[in-house]
C-alpha cells in the first residue's frame, strides 16, 4: 500500500523542484508517470527537462510516442499510463484516486503555494484521499527547506 505526499511549492515552481523529485524516485528504481491537466503545459514540462543540466539528465518522454512503455519517466495528461509506473506524480490539480495511491509505491502531489485555486483543490485531494483511508503526507519548503507539517 502506498502513500501520497503533499508538496506545497512556496519558495521555487514547478520547474525546479519537479526535476528533484524526479530524481529522488528514479534512484529508489521506481518507473514514473507526471500527470497534469493540459497537454501543452506537458509539453512546456517536457521541454523544460530537456533544457537540464547534461549531468542531471532524466531520461523520459511525452505520452503519444511510439515507445511509452519504455519511458522510466513519462509525461502525460491522460488518466492511463503505458508505463507501468510505481510512482505517480500529479502538477497542477490532476487527480488521484484513492485506489491509485493504494496500488502504487508512491504518489506525490504537487501544488503551487502561490495560487488559491491550487491550494484549494489540494486540500481537497487531502480530504478525499485521507478520508478513503490512505496514508498522506504533507510536506512545504516555507522555511527555506522540505519539512514535513502533517501526516495522516
Amino acid at each position: 500500500m502506498g502513500a501520497a505526499y503533499f508538496y506545497h511549492l512556496t519558495q521555487r515552481p514547478l520547474e525546479e523542484t519537479l526535476p528533484v523529485l524526479l530524481d529522488k524516485a528514479r534512484s529508489a528504481g521506481w518507473r514514473i508517470a507526471v500527470r497534469g491537466t493540459d497537454p501543452a503545459r506537458m509539453q512546456w514540462l517536457d521541454d523544460r527537462l530537456w533544457l537540464g543540466p547534461d549531468d542531471g539528465f532524466l531520461a523520459h518522454g511525452l505520452a503519444g510516442g511510439p515507445h511509452d512503455s519504455l519511458q522510466p519517466i513519462l509525461l502525460t495528461a491522460a488518466v492511463e499510463t503505458s508505463n507501468n509506473p510505481a510512482c505517480m506524480m500529479s502538477v497542477d490539480g490532476a487527480e488521484i484516486s484513492a485506489a491509485e495511491v493504494n496500488a502504487l509505491e508512491r504518489v506525490c502531489i504537487l501544488f503551487d503555494g502561490t495560487d488559491p485555486d491550487a491550494v484549494s483543490r489540494a486540500r481537497v485531494q487531502w480530504k478525499s484521499l485521507t478520508q478513503a483511508g490512505c496514508a498522506a503526507q504533507y510536506w512545504s519548503e516555507a522555511s527555506g527547506r522540505w519539512e514535513k507539517k502533517a501526516e495522516s
